[in-house]
């Protein structure tokens, strides 16, 4: 399964000219191309991020109903090992601050882009953020080691890594776990 990167913006033809920049110059560890989610609203692209990982959020900074630091800044708390961009066509530092302090992007790419820096941008965030999951590994297999981290609390962290959300259980009042919640209603 290859990776995935996750795109938010409002603007129809950004997104495509993101996709296909992605899709076609950018390659994994393991040569394979990257899977590419985009969204023009937020809340959806957040509803996807519960549900699989990403390794990747780029995300326009003036949207409709939520920005790009309120939307990264949410993904921080349910993926903090996704990277995560803002991308915005207005050079307000203000804006800049808030993302790097509130959502704590890695970079900031201006509209409009070219494609090498674009791809140089995001090749430096992913490859800070595998660095930074194989030195998280590491320092799990030391604590391992040294018996401050058993062997079952490190494979609930790698799985969590994969899956977000997949630790975290809803037990009913006769000790079941509860699938979904039964307010909603599915249709």
């Amino acid at each position: 399964m290859s990776e995935r990167i996750l795109i938010v913006d409002d603007e129809p033809h950004i997104l495509s000219a993101l996709q296909r920049v992605l899709r076609n110059g950018l390659k994994d560890a393991a040569g394979q191309r990257y899977a590419v989610e985009c969204f023009n609203e937020a809340a959806p692209a957040l509803a996807m991020a519960r549900e699989c990982s990403f390794a990747l959020a780029i995300s326009d900074h003036r949207m409709p109903g939520m920005t790009g630091v309120e939307f990264l800044s949410e993904l921080r708390r349910i993926q903090p090992e996704c990277g995560r961009i803002i991308l915005s066509g207005y050079a307000d530092i203000n804006a800049l601050v808030s993302a790097i302090n509130e959502a704590e992007i890695s970079r900031f790419i201006s509209k409009p882009w070219t494609d090498f820096d674009l791809l140089s941008t995001v090749r430096q965030v992913l490859r800070i953020r595998e660095l930074t999951l194989e030195n998280q590994r590491l320092a799990d297999q030391v604590r391992q080691q040294m018996g401050v981290l058993s062997a079952q609390e490190a494979e609930l962290r790698r799985l969590e890594r994969l899956e977000p959300g997949i630790t975290h259980v809803k037990w009913g009042s006769d000790g079941s776990f509860i699938l979904e919640d039964p307010g909603e209603v599915k249709l």
